[in-house]
């Protein structure tokens, strides 16, 4: 049952930083424009979309964490999250990663597997 809301969670949380750059790719205020006028960031959709999404992540995290070691759960959440990103980012965004890169998620990848073999 925990493992499938630190799924949700660390989805939830790879989907806010997915959408808050996507926010960001569209804000157009910069720094000043987030201090100085704060509500045209928040009310930008994507930006929005990605505070939701955070707040989910907190809560079912939050809750895994009540039942479940935080040294399983932590790198399952991070690595996990870290693939999900970066695939989106070669996939969605067309950001280019080398060689190498793709070796150290594979290596993170394994790390999880490695990791989460633990018990909770």
């Amino acid at each position: 049952m925990f493992y499938v809301l630190l799924v949700i969670a660390l989805v939830a949380n790879a989907l806010a930083n997915i959408f808050l750059k996507l926010g960001m790719m569209k804000f157009s205020g910069g720094i000043s424009g987030m201090i100085l006028k704060p509500w045209l960031f928040v009310l930008n959709a994507y930006v929005f979309s990605g505070l939701v999404f955070f707040g989910i992540a907190l809560v079912l995290y939050s809750l895994v964490l009540s039942k479940m070691n935080l040294s399983v759960a932590y790198p399952i959440m991070t690595g996990v999250g870290f693939v999900i990103v970066l695939s989106f980012s070669v996939l969605g965004l067309h950001e280019q990663f080398i060689w190498w890169q793709w070796i150290g998620i594979v290596l993170i990848f394994l790390g999880v597997l490695l990791l989460s073999q633990g018990t909770s």
